[in-house]
């Protein structure tokens, strides 16, 4: 009789088992691949392995895995480049916006170096026709003049900074005097004043050093 025609029960179960563990775990593998393109992450074997929950040698060893792992991986390897290259093409079109507008900002600063040149030139030229005007002797006189009268003005700052401090000083004079006037004025009035005697025409005569005789 010819038994191995039909496979045992256990062994048929055990398969199908296998079989439904098999593409359980390639759903899991292709969901985890979704979420990491939803999730814009990288894809690599390790980080499907981790996301769908199985071994790196499954995704090695299954050939519905590998491929889909690859496929993916590919996928983003093309995206990245084209995003490089994307972000490549901006920064040259901005670094060539911004050479563009430094060289308008270099022609113009041109521009104005060359107007600059040409006022200065023209107030050389008038400088040139004053001096051509005015006889060397003259010129001369006018300097020493000139310096003469710088001297005069020091001078006199200096003179009158001395006469500030005499008049400052003098009114510190007036203002302490007038505060004896004050005084003797209210002890003349009021003998009592500060608890003293109305002073006498001696002691008066003796303030001002004058002897009686």
């Amino acid at each position: 009789m010819n038994t191995a025609a039909a496979p045992k029960p256990r062994t048929a179960a055990a398969l199908a088992a296998r079989r439904c563990k098999t593409e359980t775990a390639l759903k899991r593998v292709h969901d985890a691949i979704a979420r990491l393109r939803r999730e814009k992450a990288q894809v690599s074997v390790a980080a499907v392995a981790r996301r769908a929950g199985v071994s790196r040698t499954f995704l090695y060893d299954n050939v519905e895995a590998r491929a889909a792992v690859a496929a993916a991986m590919a996928q983003v390897g093309d995206r990245r480049s084209r995003t490089l290259v994307e972000q490549g093409a901006e920064r040259e079109a901005t670094w060539r916006e911004r050479a563009l507008n430094a060289e308008d900002a270099l022609k113009a600063a041109h521009a104005e170096i060359r107007t600059q040149r040409t006022h200065i030139g023209d107030l050389l030229g008038q400088i040139r026709d004053f001096e051509a005007e005015w006889p060397e002797e003259t010129i001369q006189r006018i300097t020493t003049e000139s310096t003469t009268l710088k001297q005069r003005v020091r001078q006199l700052t200096a003179d009158n900074r001395i006469l500030d401090e005499r008049l400052q000083a003098a009114r510190s004079n007036l203002r302490f005097q007038d505060r004896r006037v004050a005084d003797l004025e209210a002890r003349l009035a009021d003998p009592t004043v500060h608890g003293s005697p109305r002073p006498s025409a001696d002691s008066d005569l003796a303030d001002q050093g004058v002897e009686r005789c």
